[in-house]
């Protein structure tokens, strides 16, 4: 079917073709949400540690709490939450505009960019919405507390890091298998 014959069946095969991609990132970023709307119900802003009020799940371990990021992955850029946000919308246009060239129509593609698109979308809703990002997933290693995360963060590293290893299993244009 052609894409050029009629602008509305264009669009509805697009969504039918990309449909696998689609129903991840709205998957992701609806649990992202939901997540998010349980942790700002149930904790204060700023409850981190147990003196805050954060929930102990395993003692010295794991914690949930309710803590804001205005920057990036460690909180690199911080302060910067409309940079990030207008840079997260200009990656969502690029992957759309280079869909052909990231092999979007491949299903397994698709689950990697699925979660990838709805990491990115539920992050840049915090970003419009609160002004930061709402992290809650607080995890420590004896004196190393790893930063805090959420759902949609976890789908942005596994959607890359799934992307990247067949990348690299797979063989390209000029490439030997």
């Amino acid at each position: 079917m052609s894409e050029s014959v009629d602008p509305g069946v264009a669009l509805s095969w697009r969504v039918i073709r990309y449909r696998l991609l689609i129903v991840i990132a709205v998957a992701v970023v609806a649990a992202d949400q939901a997540t998010k709307a349980w942790i700002a119900s149930r904790l204060p802003f700023n409850s981190y540690g147990e003196a805050a009020g954060a929930i102990t799940v395993v003692r010295g371990f794991f914690y949930i709490v309710h803590v804001g990021n205005t920057g990036a992955a460690w909180s690199i850029f911080t302060g910067r939450s409309v940079l990030l946000a207008a840079l997260a919308a200009a990656t969502l246009v690029a992957i759309f505009i280079g869909r052909k060239a990231l092999g979007l129509r491949d299903r397994f593609v698709q689950l990697c960019f699925g979660l990838l698109c709805g990491g990115i979308v539920g992050n840049l809703v915090d970003r419009i919405a609160r002004g930061h990002v709402l992290d809650f997933l607080d995890f420590h290693f004896g004196s190393y507390a790893f930063p805090s995360f959420n759902v949609a963060d976890s789908a942005i590293t596994v959607g890359v890091a799934l992307y990247v290893l067949s990348s690299l299993r797979t063989p390209g244009p000029g490439r030997v298998p």
